[in-house]
């Protein structure tokens, strides 16, 4: 037994780690933009479009895998995908022109896709469902680490070493994730819900598997509908958030700053200041005591915090940086050690922690209760798919929210200068957190009926089993 245990306790967390790698490849682009640009010959605007396109084709090739998942083993699923993601990062390390950097991240988004709807749908499986929320708030923390490394990693190995660098050291570690794999263990289908897990103890399987005839029914499930409508507003808004090390750079240069130490600090103090995602943990505990209350309580709960999320990130990007006090050698762990000193001694920088801590932290409660309910809404065979969608949809925001942001900011430039085109555009694009949080309320009377529903289908197929069995 506890050699089981031990084992599952493994598979969760490498599953969680896997979780932040798609992130992290996202998250090194934007600090990298300046170098690959002129490595490369192209426009800085153009790179934009290379992180957006590896953000839709993974979400789009995640559909099919989410697919897979529901028909086939899985590990070995995961295994295939992570082969492509890992050579694929390789090949973008050596890209040579433009054309080659963004089919090697079309390539990326391929492999990347299995990680979201497979990875998901395995932990589901392994997770109790009264602490759905709880787990779950892991998976969301890694994908907001994975952004935040993947932003340092590339501050401070771009400056020292070519841009090339931060993708060789994500490939290394992703090959290395490809022997972790070999020790993981397979839950068996559905083994999370309590309908079944009295049948699936006795050693018997859930042999229900997904068909594309019920692709249909899924995509038009009343809580899933919303659920994809609030993953495409609220990444509207957050997928806007990776030009935050952007508007820092020039916040700190206004300050008189040399761009290297601007970059470097900016990837620091963007880090830094996520902090408060550390509370999704709490906020997703928060949110499986109030489902047990009532199945409407996660929905209403979320959508006030998601709904704070606005004021407190506007007020964060509108935050100055005056008098802040910084080395000008460029050395990388002085500038960490004076960015700390800073929040203590800094009022300015004091408020900025403080007030991004708030924003941060609110927008953490939105990760494990958006999880936590398309698990709960879904059959188990149905979750990687279900998922696989809503992640298009989250991509399809977070694209629409990288891209929407260089055409307003194109616009607004026309009439302000850096950096204050930068926080207006930010702060516009904040607004679509307040359709996000209506879904959720929509959403809380449709949750009590399909829950219902999937639970009673469970039953009911549990019965049948038994009875088969006897």
């Amino acid at each position: 037994m506890k050699n089981k245990n031990a084992k599952t306790q493994f598979t969760i967390a490498v599953f969680i780690a896997l979780a932040a790698f798609d992130n992290i490849i996202i998250g090194l682009f934007p600090p990298l933009f300046k170098f690959i640009a002129q490595d490369l010959h192209v426009d800085i605007a153009k790179l934009g479009i290379v992180s957006a396109v590896n953000i839709i084709v993974t979400a789009i090739s995640s559909v099919y895998w989410g697919y897979l998942s529901g028909k086939f083993k899985r590990k070995r699923l995961i295994i295939i995908g992570t082969l492509i993601w890992v050579a694929a990062v390789f090949l973008t390390a050596i890209s040579k022109s433009y054309m080659q950097l963004i089919f090697f991240q079309m390539v990326t988004g391929i492999g990347l896709g299995c990680i979201a709807s497979i990875g998901f749908s395995i932990l589901t499986d392994f997770i109790h469902y009264e602490k759905r929320g709880t787990v779950l708030s892991l998976w969301g923390m890694a994908q907001g680490l994975g952004g935040i490394t993947g932003s340092l990693l590339a501050s401070l190995t771009a400056t020292s070493h070519s841009w090339r660098w931060p993708f060789e050291i994500v490939g290394i570690i992703g090959f290395f994730l490809i022997f972790l794999y070999l020790f993981v263990e397979e839950p068996s289908r559905g083994q999370s819900d309590p309908e079944l897990r009295h049948f699936i103890k006795k050693g018997q399987a859930y042999d229900h598997f997904i068909d594309a005839k019920q692709i249909r029914s899924i995509l038009l499930k009343k809580s899933n509908v919303l659920l994809f409508l609030q993953a495409f507003f609220m990444n509207i808004s957050t997928g806007s958030l990776i030009w935050i090390p952007t508007l820092f750079i020039f916040k700190i240069q206004q300050q008189g700053y040399s761009v290297e130490t601007a970059m470097i600090a900016s990837g620091y103090l963007y880090g830094i200041l996520q902090i408060g995602g550390m509370t999704s943990a709490y906020f997703g505990h928060l949110g499986d005591k109030f489902q047990k209350k009532s199945y409407k309580g996660r929905a209403f709960f979320t959508a006030i915090f998601v709904f704070l999320t606005m004021p407190f990130y506007i007020g964060m990007f509108s935050i100055p940086m005056d008098h802040l006090i910084l080395p000008h050698d460029d050395h990388a762990i002085l500038i960490l050690v004076n960015l700390i000193k800073q929040i203590f001694l800094n009022p300015w920088i004091a408020l900025l922690f403080v007030v991004a801590f708030f924003a941060s932290a609110a927008q953490s409660a939105n990760t494990p209760n958006w999880l936590a309910l398309i698990t709960d809404v879904n059959l188990p065979e149905h979750r990687g798919t279900a998922f696989s969608v809503a992640n298009l949809f989250n991509s399809l925001g977070r694209t629409i929210g990288n891209l929407g942001f260089g055409t307003l900011l194109g616009v607004i430039t026309v009439h302000y200068q850096e950096p204050n085109n930068y926080i207006m555009t930010l702060s516009f694009l904040e607004v679509f957190l307040i359709p996000s949080a209506l879904c959720y309320l929509f959403m809380a009377k449709t949750n009590m009926s399909d829950i219902h529903i999937m639970k009673e289908t469970l039953k009911i197929r549990s019965n049948k089993m038994e009875e088969q069995h006897e």
